[in-house]
């Protein structure tokens, strides 16, 4: 009689449920997560998203806060503010999201900022703020880092499919890593022209425009380089590119000649009586303009040097047209850099309204964050500045759609980008006016 007590009954099947939940933490992560991890971590959502809401500035008041005390205004808190209503879905395997309808006044940028509450709060590993549709935030939280290790190539797919020549027309959608969600994280230039990338020394940047070259290499595509570090990053790709600039009177020169190109395409255009390159019946090959650390391209070392500031405005309107008029004609922008802000100048302003496609990978300061993302995806910047150190690789990106995802290059090696150019040099074509690095240096060895 004493055993069917319902009290008895309760306590023993939860004793059970820890016991299992025990023997599952380490033999079995995710079993453990859909067993134990979700309903604890459901419960602690239910039971914490009110006071934290308000604690965080999430809810909203029903009156007005603000009341005359005699002549001095005091502002307070209501007892009773409206707390938003939130949807906790079914568990992954990764975790669980959490449906947010925003209520009057509020914005996806106000549960960026919470995210590190958020996450401690429900003691998951991180959360990812994003708003799919108007008037609503999604909250995902992760129970462990879905980009943790290293990400590499299948060894099957490693080796390229190379073109057969110039009547191939290339591929511009490219995979350079993966998604949080699992997901091929791809770099459609065809979708998105122009692209800027940031991120420290160390960071997995250049990692990144390794992959981005590799895939390209094998394909028909006219790759032109400014390294204004005397060429040290983007001469690995020597045999593999149309030019490359290594002063900054080089990329001034080598910028307008692109430039010509450009308008030529344009007027090759109207003559046909056509939009674009590509409706042309021999459409010319694409050509992706790489640029290594854009910060020297803008900054000026003796201001009163009128020389060097005329310079430096030549390039800054050369570049900002190329990014204008290049989409449609084919001439793409792959712009690098440590950092990018507004003390570089209106050039730089001005340019990155034209690069759409952005990634976001470890910054030393937080205004580089703020102005690669900030203008297009406010509630990103949170998690931009939340990248580690140690996290070489993984980036905030832009998914082409209008919205943006966590990411992680794959790794790629110097070594490897460097035997792509090699194995793919005689598919380099030749521009007008415009001569390779590998011109005059007796060609590539064998």
């Amino acid at each position: 009689m004493h055993w069917t007590n319902p009290g008895v009954i309760f306590l023993g099947v939860v004793t059970v449920w820890l016991a299992v939940g025990v023997v599952l933490r380490d033999r079995s992560p995710v079993g453990y997560w859909y067993l134990i991890g979700y309903p604890v971590t459901w419960f602690r959502i239910t039971h914490t998203w009110r006071p934290l809401a308000i604690e965080r500035g999430l809810s909203v008041q029903r009156h007005s806060g603000h009341v005359l005390v005699g002549d001095l205004m005091v502002r307070g808190q209501e007892v009773r503010p409206l707390v938003p209503r939130v949807w906790i879905s079914r568990p992954t395997r990764t975790g669980l999201s959490v449906r947010v309808r925003l209520l009057p006044g509020q914005t996806p940028e106000l549960y960026a900022q919470a995210s590190e509450a958020l996450m401690h709060a429900w003691r998951v590993f991180g959360v990812r703020v994003t708003s799919p549709t108007r008037g609503v935030v999604v909250i995902e939280a992760y129970t462990s880092d879905p980009l943790a290790g290293v990400v590499v190539r299948d060894p099957e797919r490693a080796e390229p499919v190379p073109a057969s020549g110039p009547a191939d027309r290339p591929v511009m959608a490219l995979l350079v890593g993966v998604t949080e969600k699992g997901r091929s994280w791809i770099l459609n230039f065809r979708l998105v022209p122009h692209w800027l990338i940031v991120g420290a020394t160390q960071s997995g940047k250049s990692t990144l425009i390794h992959a981005i070259v590799t895939r390209l290499a094998s394909q028909y595509v006219a790759l032109v380089g400014i390294d204004l570090k005397g060429g040290l990053e983007l001469s690995t790709y020597a045999p593999r590119l149309s030019g490359l600039a290594t002063t900054r009177e080089e990329a001034a020169e080598l910028l307008a000649k692109l430039l010509d190109l450009t308008m030529g395409r344009m007027n090759a255009c109207k003559a046909a009586g056509v939009r674009s390159v590509w409706d042309l019946p021999e459409p010319p090959p694409p050509v992706i303009i790489i640029i290594d650390e854009v910060a020297e391209l803008y900054l000026v070392t003796n201001p009163k040097d009128r020389e060097e500031q005329a310079l430096r405005d030549k390039i800054a309107v050369t570049l900002l047209r190329l990014g204008q008029l290049g989409a449609s004609l084919d001439v793409h922008l792959l712009v690098g850099g440590q950092r990018f802000g507004a003390d570089l100048g209106q050039g730089a302003t001005g340019l990155r309204a034209q690069l759409g496609g952005r990634i976001c990978m470890h910054v030393s300061d937080a205004e580089t964050a703020v102005m690669v993302l900030g203008d297009k995806w406010p509630e990103a910047v949170a998690t931009a500045q939340m990248i580690g150190v140690s996290e070489r690789g993984t980036a905030v990106a832009a998914d082409g759609e209008g919205g943006w995802f966590r990411a992680r290059a794959t790794l790629t090696s110097p070594e490897e980008a460097a035997d792509a150019a090699r194995a793919f040099a005689s598919l380099t074509p030749a521009l007008p006016g415009i001569t390779g690095p590998w011109d005059g240096r007796g060609g590539d060895d064998e």
